[in-house]
């Protein structure tokens, strides 16, 4: 049943963080839930929206934005099958930034009513969502440090690693060979650097032989050298041991 459920990537997540009960497993399974799909560019969240539901992100991915006063976009995070992508709107009233597909993707809307029950009826489950959301601030904490103080070339490297790893975590794909789901305008978007900036800069890592391109395969030749070239040092993602030795 776990695994057939339409809510198993929500318990493969959460049990990323601690080990539950078989209560614990089927009170989150048996959580009300409504599909939806999307096409790529899909609004999922809009920022200003009084949000009735948190989102599970079941397949495909994700990116959360800000739009500045300009019309100009930051991207502020990527998600991927697994994700609770705004878990906080369970208790916040106000959506304040937009989340919305990169892919294809399929979202179950969990009614927050339904998440503040379970979280603090159940302290384990409870304790996973909020493990959950600090280790979402510690990714917000070097997403800022990454745009802030590293240059492009470290910027873009620092991105490619994260995402591989986390990648292969969700067992969604390989550290060393995935396809990546975002152009090169909204790599632009996510490291504050312009398009052409950033087709420089994937040409001179490929150039490298750190990487190898084509169209949005991505091959990493070296990881150690691609990960000392993005400044990459794992531990703010907060992984479990066994997860990070998939590279270390």
């Amino acid at each position: 049943m776990s695994d057939t459920s339409p809510l198993a990537p929500l318990l493969r997540k959460l049990e990323y963080w601690t080990t539950f009960s078989e209560g614990d497993r089927e009170a989150l399974l048996a959580l009300p839930y409504t599909l939806k799909s999307f096409e790529p560019s899909g609004m999922v969240v809009r920022e200003g929206d009084k949000p009735t539901h948190s989102c599970l992100l079941r397949s495909g991915y994700l990116y959360r934005h800000k739009i500045v006063a300009d019309g100009a976009r930051q991207i502020v995070g990527l998600h991927m099958s697994g994700d609770v992508v705004d878990l906080q709107n369970s208790l916040l009233g106000l959506a304040d930034h937009n989340v919305q597909a990169l892919t294809r993707a399929e979202v179950a809307y969990i009614p927050r009513e339904a998440i503040q029950e379970i979280a603090f009826a159940r302290p384990a489950i409870g304790m996973a969502m909020w493990h959950d959301t600090l280790v979402d601030g510690s990714v917000f904490r070097e997403w800022i440090a990454n745009i802030g103080r590293r240059d492009a070339r470290t910027r873009i490297a620092h991105l490619l690693c994260e995402f591989a790893l986390r990648l292969e975590a969700a067992g969604l794909g390989e550290h060393d060979n995935w396809e990546l789901p975002m152009t090169q305008e909204q790599i632009a978007d996510a490291t504050g650097l312009t398009p052409v900036h950033v087709n420089r800069t994937l040409k001179t890592l490929d150039a490298d032989r750190l990487i190898a391109r084509t169209k949005r395969s991505v091959a990493v030749s070296d990881w150690k050298a691609l990960a000392k070239a993005g400044d990459f040092e794992s531990s703010y993602l907060h992984m479990p041991e066994h997860k990070l030795d998939l590279v270390q």
